[in-house]
């Protein structure tokens, strides 16, 4: 009797223990599945970096905080270099893409894209007392830009009119770096973008007069059921004055 009652027992905790594991494997899978994963290249502030902690900020994070929260996800950011976020999405390693990302045709050919949420406009950006004030003033110079950015395909076109060296680098910093250490001339950045080096680094620069680039949109995989929800909550944010808001935290203007 003692070995049927203790062989019911086993049984039925099998049972319960295999209850319980199948309880938390749904829950583990619902978790995983709750989860939007942004790609980024946290080199580019305002819009993506680091703070002293390692955490990525930014205008760009904490947009893509606030679709996640509308759309009832947990946000996840993974840091790659620029010209690696679309083949991130391709692949499906990444759900979307912030990171100041211009909506470009070219780059529509393999992602799909929000509506705009914000347009800066492209800057060459020199060093203080430098002669470079207009297009002109790049002959024979070296102009440093982003590899994969809408500024690598702007300072493409514009090389042979303005007769200017093209050097192409995997991130803004190390263009920077390479301003002030004089291996280049001038760097083409975004307009916010190379408006917050100027600021910090006590550099010059100007507009760039040719560019009508497209504006910053989230990118998604092609044929991506996300793309209508996140225009909606981009919507909802231009109406309620989240957008604004984060502008003006992240000190953009609206253009």
């Amino acid at each position: 009797m003692k070995k049927i009652v203790l062989g019911i027992a086993i049984v039925f905790s099998m049972v319960i223990a295999a209850a319980c594991g199948q309880t938390n494997s749904s829950k583990s899978t619902a978790k995983k599945e709750k989860t939007l994963v942004m790609g980024t290249s946290a080199d580019f502030a305002p819009f993506e970096t680091r703070d002293t902690a390692g955490k990525v900020i930014g205008f760009d994070a904490d947009l893509a905080n606030y679709i996640a929260k509308e759309l009832g996800y947990k946000l996840e950011i993974k840091d790659m270099k620029f010209d690696g976020l679309i083949g991130a999405l391709q692949s499906h390693r990444v759900d979307m893409v912030l990171s100041g990302m211009s909506a470009t045709k070219e780059r529509a050919k393999n992602v799909d894209f929000s509506t705009p949420y914000h347009h800066s406009g492209e800057m060459f950006v020199t060093l203080k007392g430098s002669p470079i004030k207009t297009l002109n003033d790049l002959k024979g110079k070296t102009v440093g830009v982003q590899l994969g950015t809408i500024q690598e395909e702007g300072a493409d076109k514009l090389k042979g009119k303005y007769n200017f060296t093209v050097k192409k680098l995997d991130n803004s910093t190390n263009l920077i770096e390479e301003l002030l250490s004089k291996r280049i001339q001038a760097a083409y950045l975004d307009k916010s973008v190379a408006e917050g080096y100027i600021k910090k680094q006590n550099l010059a620069g100007f507009d760039d007069p040719t560019s009508s680039s497209p504006g910053m949109a989230v990118a998604l995989p092609k044929g991506s059921k996300l793309t209508a929800k996140v225009n909606k909550v981009l919507a909802k944010a231009e109406k309620n004055g989240k957008l604004d808001e984060l502008r003006k935290k992240w000190k953009l203007d609206k253009q």
